[in-house]
């Protein structure tokens, strides 16, 4: 039997959210701050939920390891680390139950189990987009030497990822829905035969020399006299 598709939609989707949560994660891109009042006017500040590094726009030298206690001791920093390390372990999680419940190496999938790893997805991806849309409605207002403030890019990657779990996530969960609803989702397991002209097919194959003795057998027939014989009628003279 073949996969069905919301379940392939959904095993696609949960990696690559996962892949953009990590980058997200762990890059120092949450936001960016410029034209730092007594710094140079080409000096960028890149903040992330584990790191600050300095990069200047008129060179590739970049600075790591920027102590900020203020920045990283704020409550959204706190919180979104939790929420972005708990999504990425639940995702793991997700994957491994939907895949088992899939089992596309066997016949049948199992549609509950797949329902409930498209369930776990589905959180995943809330998880993650959460703290991504909490930071961005409040980046302005936590802690900057700075009024110039930007969004970084991992908090694009971020809500990206998010979505795309959640969307594969509902998507998956669809087989559970109908489980709940009592009805067995249909599945086509009819095998249609094959014809082969070897053996078993239901379409006769004949070969060369087959068809040569049907030849000469017809010819014989055709050639046997026919038996035209009556039997003789009495005539009234002999009754």
């Amino acid at each position: 039997m073949r996969t069905p598709g919301i379940f392939i939609f959904g095993m696609v989707l949960a990696p690559c959210g996962w892949i953009l949560e990590l980058v997200s994660t762990v890059a120092p891109g949450w936001r960016t701050i410029n034209n730092i009042p007594g710094e140079s006017i080409d000096l960028v500040l890149q903040q992330g939920l584990w790191d600050i590094c300095k990069t200047f726009s008129s060179s590739r030298n970049i600075q790591c390891n920027q102590p900020d206690t203020q920045y990283f001791g704020a409550q959204i920093i706190q919180i979104a680390r939790g929420l972005m390390l708990a999504s990425l372990i639940l995702n793991v999680i997700a994957f491994g139950v939907a895949s088992a419940g899939v089992r596309c190496w066997r016949d049948t999938p199992q549609w509950t189990v797949a329902g409930v790893g498209g369930v776990l997805i589905f959180l995943s991806g809330v998880l993650t987009i959460i703290p991504v849309a909490w930071y961005t409605h409040i980046m302005t207002s936590i802690f900057s030497t700075s009024t110039d403030i930007r969004v970084g890019y991992c908090l694009v990657l971020g809500f990206i990822g998010g979505c795309m779990e959640v969307l594969g996530g509902l998507v998956m969960s669809i087989g559970l829905c109908r489980r709940c609803d009592g009805r067995k989702p249909r599945t086509d397991t009819r095998r249609v035969p094959v014809p082969s002209v070897i053996s078993g097919s239901s379409v006769p194959y004949y070969s060369k020399r087959d068809e040569m003795d049907l030849t000469r057998a017809k010819m014989e027939q055709d050639r046997r006299p026919v038996n035209t014989t009556t039997k003789a009628q009495p005539y009234d003279s002999d009754l």
